[in-house]
Parts: C-alpha cells; structure tokens; sequence
C-alpha cells in the first residue's frame, strides 16, 4: 500500500467514525505538504483531494467536503492541469455527490467551469461539465442555474431544456407558451447552436399539439419549406418563421417578420426580447446593432431570471409575462 493509500485509509477511517472536521483539517495540511515540496508533487494532492472530497461528501458533509473539492480545483489551475477525461471525470464524481441545496455546490460548479474555459478547448466551459451541471440544477428544482449550463451543453441539452421549459409552462396559462419556447430557443441561437434551437422548437410544439388540442394547428407548405402555424399563438408563429429566416440566411425576412410582429412582441415581452433579436439581427443577417455587447452574456442577462447568481427553486417559480433580468454568472 502506497504511502497516499495509507493516509486515504486513515482518514476514511476517521470519517466512518464521525470525525469529520479532524479528517477535514489533516487532509488539508497534508496537501499543503505535498505541494510546498520542492518539486511540488500536485499528482499526490491530487489523489488525497479528489478521494477525501468524496468520502466527506458521501457522509453528507457538503461543506467540509465541498472544500476539499475547491481545493482540487485550486490545484488543477496551479499545476496548469488539462481538461481531459480523467480530470474531467473527477470533478463530475464530485459533482454528483454533493447533497441537494448544499450552498457550496453552486461556487464548485462555477471554480469547475472557469477552470475548463482556460484549460480546455472551450472558451465558455467544457460542453459535457454544463450538461452534467444543468441535468443535476434541472433535477434538484434549481431552474435558472440549469438554463444557464444547458444553453452551452452537448447534444443531449437541448432535450433536457426544452423539457424543463415545457414543465414549468404547463403551471401557466396556454397562451404563455411562446415565453416558456423562446428561453431555450434564444440562447440556442446565440451561442451558434441552430441545430439545438430547431430540436427544442419541434419538441416544445409537439408537446404542445398533443397536450393542447384545443390550441388548433395549421399546415402551411410550399415548394421549398413548411411551417405549422398557430393563429391563436402569434408569438408561435414568429419564432417558427425566425428559425426558417436564419435558416435561409434572409435579411429581409427577418426584417419583414421585425415589422410585422412588432406591436405583439412589444406588448407580450414587453422589451424582454429586444437584445436577443439584436444579436440574433448581427450573428445571422448582418444587422448592426445600436450599442455594441457581449451577445451570450447580454442574451442571457436578458433571458434567465433568478438574481444574484443564484437560481430559483420550485417555489420561486411564478407566471411569465416576460424572461426576467439576473446577474449571470
């Protein structure tokens, strides 16, 4: 047994028999050994982290546990650690640990993506660590937070997000739809993603056909596209028609749906929706916008409610007239 067994067994030891702030304390001070050596032996801290996180963790100790975790991290930034699937994989081991509502886990996951942006081939994070933090912030009722990760998630996101959107719009009056659409649509569309965006407008309407009836459907085709319109759902139908102008890469059609949605839009969002169809105008057609911005961060002020950084809870949640405007994190 190797001399960091030795000390994982010790304190896995003292952790089964409730001594969790001694446990807490030694590991922490001999990481510190390990990384004051010369040269600094950041495997070892590694390994004495990673493991003493989790087993504080699966004890239910997400503060003492949580740290530790920080720590790793703190680690992996120091030692100029790469993302790659055994860096990675520690980090979601932890990150599935921690207990529901634990406080600390919300600064994990946000150390865990800053790390990624500058140690992987992802400026805004790995996609994979976002899919995995918005799943888990989907499921424990913390909706914000999973907008947040999913809008920059794998393939598999877009599902899940439209999903959640669907679940939270069906507490809500039938003619709220297009609002609860256009959190997954937006932020699709500005981070690139058109792809996500369309899977998340064909999933959200046909939830919708099915479980809304009475919200009648028409099938409009022609020789080169087809659209299904909604004439109780005006909004609905916009977001259709803007899928199928950036599709097409048609400026005046996008323009001419600006034109012709304006007064409904105005009324509806009330402005909500102003900064995402300005970059949405830039990214797809060209359009300069009147003030120039960061698109995804001024996008997601705009769309994700919550405040603060934080995200709602199953409580918090109320009706929408209109996305809400957090801090982001």
């Amino acid at each position: 047994m190797s001399k960091i067994e030795k000390t994982i067994a010790r304190q896995k030891q003292k952790i089964a028999e409730g001594q969790f702030y001694e446990a807490h304390q030694q590991l922490r001070v001999i990481t510190s050994r390990y990384l004051k050596a010369t040269p600094p032996s950041h495997d070892s801290a590694i390994d004495l982290l990673f493991n003493g996180a989790q087993l504080l963790l699966n004890a239910g100790q997400g503060g003492s546990g949580g740290d530790l975790g920080l720590y790793l991290i703190d680690v992996y930034n120091n030692g100029a650690i790469t993302s790659d699937a055994q860096s990675k994989g520690r980090l979601l081991t932890l990150l599935r640990c921690f207990p529901p509502g634990e406080p600390t886990k919300k600064r994990f996951v946000s150390e865990m993506m800053g790390w990624s942006a500058e140690y992987s081939d992802y400026p805004a994070g790995d996609p994979e660590l976002h899919h995995v933090a918005g799943q888990l912030f989907a499921e424990e009722g913390e909706p914000y937070d999973a907008e947040r990760h999913l809008a920059l998630g794998t393939r598999d996101s877009a599902p899940l997000l439209t999903n959640l959107e669907y679940t939270w719009y069906s507490t809500d009056e039938p003619h709220t739809a297009p609002l609860y659409l256009a959190r997954a649509l937006f932020p699709f569309l500005l981070v690139g993603n058109l792809r996500a965006a369309n899977t998340a407008f064909l999933l959200f309407t046909s939830k919708l056909s099915s479980l809304h009836p009475a919200l009648a459907a028409q099938q409009i085709s022609s020789s080169v596209s087809e659209a299904r319109v909604y004439p109780s759902l005006p909004l609905l139908n916009f977001l259709s028609l803007l899928l199928l102008a950036v599709q097409r890469g048609s400026q005046d059609l996008f323009r001419m749906l600006q034109q012709h949605y304006k007064q409904v839009i105005m009324e509806t969002t009330e402005g909500s929706w102003d900064d995402a169809l300005q970059h949405v105008g830039e990214m797809y057609f060209g359009i300069k916008p009147p003030q120039q911005g960061n698109p995804l961060m001024d996008m997601m002020a705009g769309m994700f409610g919550g405040g603060g950084g934080g995200g709602g809870s199953k409580t918090q949640r109320q009706r929408v007239t209109g996305p809400e405007n957090p801090a982001v994190d």
